[in-house]
């Protein structure tokens, strides 16, 4: 395996991390202080988001079997960081602020990286 393949699979796991531990989490907290109608969303998309780690790790796993998967997930990674950014221009930064730019910053940064090493590394 080549390094450009390496940081491409350091960088799903990553995403894999992030996602099924955020995954679980939010289904299990949903949505405090709001309607049953914004719950039910937030959990239903806490699935989507659990399953999409799952999807990551099994990419990071399978690597070497890898092509255009690698660049759907960097593009699923890169949408869920430009809705981040649609919120904060229409409803502001959530507080704790340093937290939110926390998940934002990797959200638009990792894609590229992943997407860029899978393809050199092919």
């Amino acid at each position: 395996m080549t390094i450009s393949q390496h940081i491409a699979q350091i960088g799903l796991f990553l995403v894999a991390a992030i996602a099924i531990f955020g995954g679980v989490l939010q289904m299990v907290l949903g949505q405090p202080d709001t309607s049953p109608r914004l719950d039910n969303v937030h959990r239903f998309m806490a699935g989507v988001y659990l399953a999409t780690g799952l999807i990551c790790l099994w990419a990071g796993v399978t690597i070497l079997q890898q092509g255009f998967l690698v660049y759907l997930l960097s593009l699923g990674i890169l949408l869920g960081g430009i809705g981040r950014l649609v919120s904060i221009a229409k409803v502001g930064l959530p507080k704790p602020t340093a937290v939110w730019l926390a998940y934002l910053i990797p959200e638009l940064v990792l894609p590229f990286v992943i997407a860029g090493a899978h393809y050199a590394g092919n």
